[in-house]
């Protein structure tokens, strides 16, 4: 019983109930034979509210970020032996698919949200092939954490600034009163020019320039700097 709670009195405490509720006889006698075949293995114990629930997810998705499938895929079977949810490790590995892939490989976050779905409608066990599969794509792609970085910094900016005006020409104008205001006077379709862009302000006066999004160093988002790089020369350093 020690072995199998890992050093967790909650566990050893938990364990013992179960081999006491599993005697039916009068007189109690424990050995480690039966002690194993009364909780089958050492992850029966697997406290899906308590610490480990957090433990093992944490290394899990830190497993996925450090691109390593092969901690991924065990601690994937660590929580699914255990009984934990399916759709809960589906639903941390779209979170996932976002903040530590984002656009690095966009694919990752479509995978993501397809496993939920298939695991949501298939159930178990069949669904822990769904889960593996993802969980060792995400570890295998490419990461970046730009997106999440950039909302972040842009709700910081918000916070900062508070509400600023929307510039006129980026303006919706329904009335004639709003045209008479010159709301979205100056605004120019960009489907109208040439490569589908014409160099516009996009952002409140007080942040014009403001970088946001900082695409990060692998083959995909080198593909998008320099394409915005492209469209904006200088504007915002890419």
């Amino acid at each position: 019983m020690f072995r199998v709670s890992g050093g967790d009195a909650r566990k050893l405490l938990n364990a013992l109930e179960i081999v006491v509720n599993s005697i039916t006889t009068e007189n109690i006698v424990v050995t480690n034979e039966f002690v194993l075949k009364c909780i089958q293995n050492n992850l029966a114990l697997y406290d899906k509210n308590g610490e480990q629930h957090y433990d093992i997810i944490s290394a899990f998705i830190k497993s996925i970020r450090g691109s390593d499938p092969n901690g991924a895929v065990y601690w994937l079977a660590r929580m699914l032996e255990g009984g934990e949810d399916p759709l809960f490790i589906a639903r941390r590995m779209v979170i996932l698919a976002s903040e530590d892939i984002g656009n690095a490989n966009p694919t990752a976050l479509v995978i993501a949200n397809n496993c939920f779905q298939a695991v949501n409608v298939i159930g178990m066990p069949e669904g822990r092939i769904v889960l593996s599969q993802t969980a060792t794509y995400l570890a295998c792609s490419a990461k970046s954490n730009a997106a999440y970085l950039a909302i972040d910094d842009a709700i910081a900016a918000v916070r900062q600034t508070g509400d600023l005006p929307v510039p006129l020409h980026l303006r919706n104008a329904p009335t004639k009163l709003m045209k008479n205001l010159d709301y979205g006077k100056d605004y120019q379709y960009a489907h109208a020019h040439e490569n589908n862009f014409i160099d516009l302000e996009f952002l409140p006066t007080q942040l014009s320039g403001k970088l946001f999004y900082n695409p990060n160093n692998n083959p995909r988002e080198n593909e998008l700097r320099a394409f915005l790089k492209q469209r904006w020369k200088e504007k915002y350093g890419y």
